[in-house]
């Protein structure tokens, strides 16, 4: 009794506690169990099989791990209801275990709750059965504060329960995506090349033998950017697992495409786009994704800082060449259109433009002019201008393909090609 408020005290779980005399009887109730306890806990375990799909179709080292479970939480739920429990051994421990174990095993949190309920459920019909049959001194009083005690007892482990479930998860999600994430390292290293490890690889990331994937590569500018957003929710919505990380000031992927085709991929992932991303298949699988990385990232950076665009390798040949090979570029420009930059600003820029409209109209004076919207007498004049100043003539093959690189080192670019 509550001596301040003269009425029974309410414990934490909301049940009064019943008098001394009547806890007894109901201990004494419970106790009556304990011969049965195996044979209670065998009922659950078939009650279970026999009526939920998840555990008849379980293997049968999983079910009989149900059974040797049952029969444990049984016995210690009938202990610690008799008032016999172990001091030693704490219900909550074998509840806390029991949800970390089957957050290992990958049984469905609703699961796990609805054994729990249908054990409390048997038990209860357990006790009533004793009552009914006289087997025990107790009232229908009496069954009814056991029961709220039960019942009260169910909130409680499924509390504990839920959390500890809920612990070993995130720890085993941390756990699995920090061993993707090494994985992911070790391809960007070269180590797809080793067998044993793209074997390990391909079952840690899901990744069948013969599946085509492809690298995805989106360069931070700064720490609080974001090139690529949610890509993955993207990928998941068009029936697509991809794997991401961050390396070296990059953010990168890998994704099994599929059947989608390239161009299909970047049409998926186009709404995500915040910068500058780069794409590039992996021609070998897994052995190739460290080439693939590279190019990818080469692609990413082969575009102008503040753009916002995802381009395929296929794309940027020609920059990712270039990027490939920072020390040529000086000699390339100075090479090929140094002489024009080198004129008065306004000249400057009148004849790369007009360079710029003849590489991507393969030469042609009159479909520059209709591009540049002046008359083909002024491209042709331009177009001397040019060949006298550089040196080259846009007649020869390697000539115009030099000047066309030059222009690309330089940061410009020219439609048509």
């Amino acid at each position: 009794m509550d001596v301040a408020h003269g009425s029974p005290r309410v414990p934490p779980s909301g049940v009064p506690d019943p008098a001394p005399e009547m806890e007894h009887k109901i201990e004494r109730a419970w106790a009556s169990l304990l011969g049965q306890a195996d044979a209670i806990a065998d009922d659950i375990t078939l009650t279970l099989l026999e009526r939920d799909p998840y555990w008849s179709e379980q293997r049968p080292d999983r079910q009989a791990d149900l059974r040797a479970s049952s029969r444990e939480h049984v016995r210690s739920g009938i202990r610690a209801m008799a008032g016999m429990a172990d001091p030693e051994q704490r219900a909550t421990d074998v509840w806390r275990e029991t949800g970390r174990l089957r957050a290992r095993q990958g049984v469905p949190m609703d699961r796990v709750l609805s054994a729990y309920t249908q054990g409390t459920r048997t038990l209860w019909e357990a006790l009533l059965r004793q009552g009914w049959a006289e087997k025990v001194q107790v009232n229908e009083h009496l069954l009814v504060l056991a029961g709220q005690k039960l019942w009260a007892a169910l909130d409680v482990q499924n509390a504990v329960l839920v959390e500890a479930y809920r612990r070993e998860s995130n720890r085993l999600q941390r756990q699995n995506l920090q061993r993707q994430q090494n994985f992911l390292d070790g391809l960007v290293e070269g180590r797809g090349a080793d067998p044993e490890f793209a074997r390990e690889a391909r079952e840690a990331l899901g990744i069948g033998p013969d599946e085509v994937v492809v690298c995805v590569v989106a360069p931070f500018i700064d720490p609080l950017d974001e090139p690529l957003r949610a890509p993955e929710d993207r990928l998941e919505r068009a029936g697509l697992s991809s794997h991401w990380h961050v390396r070296g000031g990059n953010f990168f992927g890998l994704i099994p495409s599929g059947a989608l085709t390239v161009p299909q991929l970047v049409q998926v992932l186009e709404p995500c786009v915040a910068g500058r991303v780069g794409l590039a298949p992996c021609a070998d699988g897994l052995a190739g994704f460290a080439t693939a990385y590279q190019l990818a990232s080469r692609t990413a950076e082969s575009l102008p800082r503040g753009t916002q665009r995802l381009a395929p390798l296929t794309d940027r040949l020609p920059e990712v060449l270039l990027a490939g090979s920072p020390e040529v570029l000086p000699v390339l420009v100075a090479e090929t259109v140094g002489p024009l930059l080198q004129q008065s600003p306004p000249l400057a820029r009148t004849l790369l433009e007009t360079l710029e409209a003849l590489l991507a109209h393969d030469g042609s004076p009159t479909h520059a002019a209709e591009a540049l919207f002046c008359h083909r007498n002024t491209v042709i004049y331009r177009m001397k201008q040019i060949e006298s100043l550089t040196g080259r003539t846009l007649q020869r093959p390697q000539d115009k393909f030099e000047m066309a690189l030059g222009l690309l080192a330089t940061g410009r670019a020219f439609t048509g090609r």
